[in-house]
C-alpha cells in the first residue's frame, strides 16, 4: 500500500479571492467562460463544481495532492467540463501543472468501455492578473501519440485587456477584485501625487455606482455587491500594502460608511434565499462592514443575532487578516 503525501501547494492571497469569488458568486462566471471560450450561455445554467483536491501518480509510486483552482461543468444544451486557473505570473512550471491538472481531471470524470479507457479533457484557461508583451494569448500543450500530435489550447485571459467599460458592457463583474492590478505600476505615482490619486480614486466611485445601480436594478444582489467590494478590498490591502495612500484612498471609496439598513438589506436578503448558509454568509458579511465603519457591538447584534463571542471571533479573524487594525 502506497503512502500518501500531503504535498498541498500553498496559495497566494489572489487565489483566495479567486475561490471566494467562484464559491460566494458563481452566477458570475458565465459570462467569464462565455468571455474566454466563446460561449453562448444565457446565464441561468446549472453549474456543478468538481473537486478540487486530485491526487497524482508519481514516479516513486507516491500520491501527491494537488489543489486546481477550480473546476466545474455547466449544463447548457450539452454538459461541458471547464478548468479555470488564476496565476499572478506567468511561469515555465505552468504548463506542466495544466497539464497534470487536465490529465487528473479527464481520468476522474474517464470511463471504460470494451477494454477502451476513453477520457475527456476539460476546456482549460488561465486568468492571468499581470502580463506583459510578452505574455501569450494562448498557450498549448504538444502531445505525441507515436507519429501522430495533439495539440491542447489553453486560451489566456488578462486582466489589463479590460477597461472598466468593458468589464460592465460585458457582465464580466468577476474581474473587478482584481481590476487594480491594472493601475500597479502607477502605484509609486499615486502615492506621492494627490492629483492623480484622485483619478484612481473617480474610477472606485464609478465602480461603486454603477454596482449599486446593478443592485437596483435586481441585476446583481446585495450579496453579490457586498462580496465584490469586499474581495477588492482584500486584494487592494495585499498588493498596496507597501503605498499606504494608495491603499486608504481605494478602501475609503470601496468601504465608505457603514449603514444600518445596508446591513439589515444583505441579512434580509439571505433569509429570503431561505438557505440556512446564505443567511450565515449574509450575517457575517454585514458583521465584517460594520466592524469596519465602527457601529457598536449592541446595534451589530440586534441586525445580525449574532452574540458578542461570535462578533469578537469574527473581529479576530478580521485582524488576522489584515482587514482590521487592533484596537
Amino acid at each position: 500500500m502506497t503512502d500518501k503525501k500531503n504535498n498541498t501547494l500553498s496559495g497566494t492571497p489572489y487565489d483566495a479571492v479567486f475561490r471566494t469569488m467562484l464559491n460566494d458568486c458563481t452566477s458570475l462566471i458565465i459570462p467569464l467562460v462565455n468571455e474566454v471560450f466563446h460561449e453562448h450561455y444565457v446565464g441561468n445554467e446549472k453549474i456543478e463544481f468538481d473537486p478540487n483536491e486530485h491526487f497524482l501518480n508519481k514516479r516513486d509510486g507516491n500520491l501527491q495532492e494537488r489543489i486546481t483552482d477550480t473546476s466545474f461543468v455547466i449544463y447548457g444544451d450539452t454538459p461541458k467540463s471547464y478548468h479555470l486557473e488564476c496565476q499572478t505570473n506567468n511561469d515555465n512550471s505552468m504548463l506542466v501543472r495544466m497539464f497534470e491538472y487536465d490529465t487528473q481531471i479527464a481520468l476522474d470524470q474517464g470511463e471504460i468501455k470494451n477494454n477502451i479507457l476513453e477520457v475527456k479533457f476539460p476546456n482549460s484557461a488561465i486568468l492571468f492578473l499581470r502580463s506583459n508583451a510578452s505574455t501569450p494569448d494562448k498557450m498549448q500543450i504538444k502531445i505525441c501519440v507515436g507519429e501522430e500530435s495533439l495539440y491542447q489550447d489553453i486560451p489566456v485571459m488578462k486582466v489589463k485587456d479590460y477597461s472598466l467599460k468593458d468589464i460592465f458592457d460585458k457582465k464580466l463583474l468577476f474581474l473587478i477584485p482584481f481590476y487594480i492590478f491594472t493601475h500597479e505600476s502607477k502605484f509609486a505615482e499615486y502615492n506621492k501625487d494627490k492629483e492623480k490619486l484622485e483619478i484612481l480614486k473617480e474610477e472606485y466611485e464609478q465602480i461603486k455606482r454603477q454596482l449599486e445601480e446593478l443592485c437596483i436594478n435586481k441585476e446583481i444582489t446585495e450579496y453579490t455587491k457586498s462580496t465584490i467590494e469586499e474581495m477588492s478590498n482584500n486584494v487592494l490591502e495585499n498588493l498596496a500594502r507597501k503605498y499606504e495612500n494608495v491603499k486608504k484612498g481605494v478602501k475609503d471609496v470601496m468601504v465608505g460608511q457603514v449603514l444600518d439598513y445596508e446591513a439589515k438589506r444583505i441579512r434580509n436578503e439571505g433569509i429570503e434565499q431561505g438557505i440556512e448558509q446564505g443567511i450565515e454568509q449574509a450575517n457575517i458579511a454585514a458583521t465584517k462592514k460594520m466592524l469596519r465603519g465602527n457601529m457598536q457591538i449592541s446595534i451589530i447584534m440586534e441586525i445580525t443575532d449574532f452574540s458578542k463571542e461570535k462578533i469578537e471571533e469574527i473581529r479576530q479573524v478580521m485582524i488576522q487578516e489584515g482587514e482590521l487594525k487592533e484596537p
